[in-house]
């Protein structure tokens, strides 16, 4: 197994066949409200170019929703009063349904009462009273919710003029996802296909999250690749959309028996297909393979992209050898590739992880800090997160407590990542109440005020 040291070395290099950049890319920005660890975000960020690809795809599901072939379209002000209208009756009209919905039961015939109501059912109708159902199941009510969102599932697709959409059958999905109605699930796929819907991937999406926890991912994962039906537009033979899907929720194993499945139906992998790869191999440890994988690249004429580089940083910036990321930071800005915030903060967040910083390198890291502010690129949560972490290993408090001021000042407000790290490292340095300090700083800025009992036991130690 090669080290990542070696990798270090090599990876520079390796770029050198590697054909132009994709430069479309480099506008895309990852989600800065999400949490995690440092490799979780480059997984978030491989989302932003599975959404940049199937956004178009994803309207389909939403259209028809006010009327037959867009009766409603257009720009001027009648029609949209007449949007309006439409919309407010229709949420009016849901809200009755939830009414009738919620006293079925003994003494109460709730389809009886749904066909007295005499209501013209439509994709938003039906759309905005499975939302309804959807938002108020609990653990105490879910059979309850499930139960009555097919009932009114099934009543409203027999009315005359309206047929489900495959956004229909999504929602009643969802709703069975959450009540943990496996087979319910597997039921309306079948149903699905029998009547000519399309499998799209957040059909799959929506399975493999389900019955993935339950132990379930790879009977999801056969029946999609044998299923006829499933052809998601964006993407070769749909085995992209099989693939990330499972990298969000963490079948990384999975993942590679699908590309070799892939491989077996003679199909040719893409940037993304690599990507994705490159991120489960590194999760399962397997280094020697990762960087076969970016050989394989290279052969066929694959140049990295933004989503590739950020990989790239963070496996450097966790290794031996964290001046290799700092130069491979470097050498994208040498063929044309503007770091963004996502790259230097990827870079930060790795080397500080690694003890980079208590290295005696802390001051590179917080050069790459301030390159960022002064190429116009304020550093987002967690990039400060970074930092402050860094700041506190090599015990500057002061200076890592100045930061969370900082960020204040700059309009970028604390999350509670950057509480719990500075509030945890205090703490571990016997600095007890320079800790209680952050606390009630954190309850007077109205933050978090829930998670104090959390913080609590701070006092107690």
């Amino acid at each position: 197994m090669y080290s990542v040291a070696l990798f270090g070395q090599r990876v520079i290099q390796r770029f050198s066949y590697f054909s132009s950049f994709s430069r479309f890319l480099c506008n895309q920005q990852s989600n800065t409200d999400s949490t995690g660890n440092g490799f979780g975000r480059i997984e978030d960020y491989l989302n932003e170019s599975w959404k940049s690809m199937n956004s178009n795809n994803n309207m389909k599901d939403n259209v028809d929703f006010f009327g037959v072939n867009g009766f409603y379209e257009g720009h001027s002000q009648q029609n949209f009063s007449s949007r309006h209208n439409f919309i407010e009756k229709v949420r009016n009209e849901a809200s009755m349904i939830l009414e009738i919905l919620q006293q079925d039961g003994p003494g109460f015939d709730a389809k009886a009462a749904l066909e007295n109501s005499h209501i013209t059912v439509s994709s938003l109708l039906v759309r905005e009273v499975l939302l309804g159902i959807l938002k108020i199941i609990n653990y105490a009510n879910k059979n309850r919710c499930a139960k009555l969102g097919y009932k009114f599932f099934v009543w409203s697709g027999q009315q005359e003029n309206y047929r489900h959409t495959a956004n229909s059958y999504h929602l009643i999905m969802k709703i069975f996802a959450e009540s943990d109605e496996f087979k319910a699930m597997w039921r309306l796929v079948d149903e699905m296909i029998e009547k000519g819907y399309p499998t799209t991937a957040r059909t799959f999406n929506l399975l493999i999250c389900t019955c993935g926890e339950a132990g379930l991912a790879r009977k999801v994962v056969e029946r999609f690749i044998k299923s006829k039906t499933f052809n998601y537009r964006p993407f070769r033979h749909s085995f992209n959309a099989i693939l990330h899907s499972l990298l969000g929720v963490n079948q990384y194993r999975l993942i590679e028996w699908v590309y070799q499945q892939m491989l077996v139906e003679g199909h040719i992998p893409d940037i993304l297909t690599y990507n994705i790869l490159l991120c489960s191999k590194y999760r399962l440890g397997k280094l020697d393979q990762f960087h076969r994988l970016l050989d394989e690249m290279g052969r066929n004429g694959f140049s990295p992209d933004l989503y590739t580089f950020n990989i790239l940083l963070h496996v450097l910036g966790k290794g031996d050898k964290p001046l290799a990321a700092v130069n491979l930071l470097n050498h994208m800005k040498e063929v044309g590739y503007e770091p963004s915030i996502l790259h230097f903060t990827t870079l930060i967040d790795g080397l500080s992880r690694a003890g980079y910083v208590v290295a005696g390198e802390l001051d590179k890291a917080q050069e790459l800090f301030t390159d960022m502010i002064v190429n116009g690129q304020l550093p987002n949560v967690f990039t400060y997160n970074s930092m402050i972490r860094g700041l506190c290993m090599a015990e500057k408090f002061d200076e890592a407590c100045m930061m969370v001021k900082e960020m204040e000042l700059r309009g970028c407000n604390p999350n509670f990542m950057v509480y719990s790290t500075l509030v945890s490292y205090l703490k571990n340095a016997g600095k007890l109440s320079k800790a209680h300090e952050v606390i009630r700083h954190m309850v007077d800025k109205g933050q978090y005020i829930h998670l104090v009992p959390k913080f609590k036991r701070y006092r107690r130690c």
